[in-house]
């Protein structure tokens, strides 16, 4: 039962944590493995026939469970800091290495007394008493440090042998093997810890990349609310005055006035879940006409030069969203009496022009816009169109989208349409049931 928890924690964990947990696994393997290798290298026969002392051999037995007890917190801390996770332990760091000191010292006093020839391991557990402490040196030092300190290790237990009588050959040997192991631990240990950082920045990454594309999805999810329900909250809000008007004057036009507010909120609730669901695209020709009949149901003589029907999708569906900013922005701002809507088309490219009057003289809108001119912007470059809005010298203020094409319009192939919404547009409604200028309605007094 145990080993089958343990394996269900292992698959529940993510691609990083298997890592991790492989990794730390690893050192500390690594280190007991050593210590295991010292003990039982420290109690070998040739030592217990030797004329050690008891106390000098179970002192180097308890030297080594030592380190790797000191060493089992030592590895996760320096492998934290090497990560950037925590800072290491210095005085742990220095409580390492003196039982490094003395577990050395310990192995080289039952060398002199085992004597080098008859006792030949000593070369191998003089290699594995370095590695407990060496393993999170590396970790916690730069490169630099830790080949200083491996040159030094190497050298000065090749010269401990000869203290403890050992022959030239024996300390060489002993040079080469303590030189090679550590090297080889120090480049192990620097790699894994290496790899792990890079699978730490993956993972850091990769959580960027999620929380951007939250929040570009937030920021789409507003674009596309403001888009619309702005022009159909400023129509509402215009036949709901207009009604007020007729109702207080004892005319029963203020019912269907109040019919379309009925229709209009209906729509922009289909709509709203149009946007939900991810399926809102504008269509250019629809959008254009729905702009003159909500304009011109405000009082406001629209005039549309061109319908794009021509264009690719994503340029219309673009464009439509421009055509539908430029209205709601028209019916927000200032006191017009007229705009024109001009869609010029081109081999290299297409621009839509929107002009109207009416613009307040003393409160200018400044060029740079709203979110709503933010948002249309966001979506003219993402066909690599741009936008110009602000006042003219003449009175007018005047919006340009322009959105580049790849290639002239293919005749063969029939007009690129965007698919039009199921729900009716309100707008489109209005056009032929709008009043002209010629019958102005009371809202053009204020």
């Amino acid at each position: 039962m145990w080993v089958r928890a343990q394996v269900h924690r292992w698959q529940r964990r993510e691609g990083f944590d298997k890592i991790d947990l492989y990794t730390r696994g690893t050192l500390h393997s690594l280190v007991w493995g050593m210590v295991l290798c010292v003990t039982l290298l420290s109690v070998t026969r040739p030592v217990r026939h030797s004329d050690a002392p008891a106390a000098l051999i179970a002192g180097t037995v308890l030297a080594g469970l030592a380190q790797g007890v000191c060493a089992a917190p030592l590895v996760g801390r320096a492998l934290d800091g090497y990560l950037g996770r925590a800072a290491g332990s210095r005085w742990l760091t220095a409580f390492a290495a003196v039982l490094f000191l003395a577990n050395a010292a310990g192995l080289l006093a039952l060398g002199g007394y085992a004597g080098t020839g008859t006792f030949p391991e000593l070369r191998l557990a003089l290699g594995a008493v370095v590695w407990p402490f060496l393993t999170p040196f590396v970790l916690a030092v730069p490169v630099w440090a830790s080949s200083v300190c491996v040159v030094a290790i190497a050298g000065a237990l090749s010269g401990g042998t000869l203290l403890a009588g050992g022959t030239g050959p024996f300390a060489l040997t002993t040079l080469a093997g303590v030189g090679f192991g550590d090297v080889l631990l120090s480049s192990t240990v620097r790699l894994s810890a290496w790899t792990l950082g890079i699978m730490q920045k993956l993972r850091e990454a990769q959580d960027v990349e999620t929380r951007l594309a939250v929040a570009e999805e937030r920021l789409r999810f507003g674009r596309d609310m403001h888009d619309v329900l702005g022009r159909n909250l400023a129509v509402i809000a215009l036949k709901s005055e207009l009604a007020v008007e007729l109702a207080q004057r004892g005319k029963p036009a203020a019912t269907d006035q109040m019919v379309e507010v009925q229709r209009i909120a209906r729509a922009s609730q289909q709509e709203v879940r149009d946007v939900l669901r991810g399926y809102r695209e504008a269509d250019l020709r629809t959008e254009l006409l729905g702009a003159q009949g909500v304009l011109r149901a405000a009082g406001i003589e629209c005039v549309v030069h061109g319908d794009g029907g021509r264009l690719p999708a994503r340029v219309q569906s673009a464009l439509g969203w421009a055509v539908r900013e430029a209205a709601t922005n028209v019916l927000r701002h200032g006191d017009p009496q007229r705009c024109d809507i001009r869609l010029e088309t081109a081999r290299d490219g297409v621009r839509l022009v929107v002009e109207n009057d009416g613009v307040p003289p003393d409160k200018p809108v400044a060029s740079g816009g709203g979110s709503g001119l933010h948002g249309l912007r966001e979506r003219l470059a993402a066909v690599g169109g741009s936008l110009e809005a602000g006042p003219t010298a003449s009175g007018l203020f005047t919006l340009t989208a322009s959105v580049p094409l790849p290639s002239p319009p293919d005749t063969a192939a029939g007009p690129a349409t965007a698919p039009r919404s199921t729900a009716p547009d309100p707008a489109t409604a209005l056009t032929n049931t709008a009043p002209r200028k010629s019958a102005p309605s009371p809202l053009e007094k204020r």
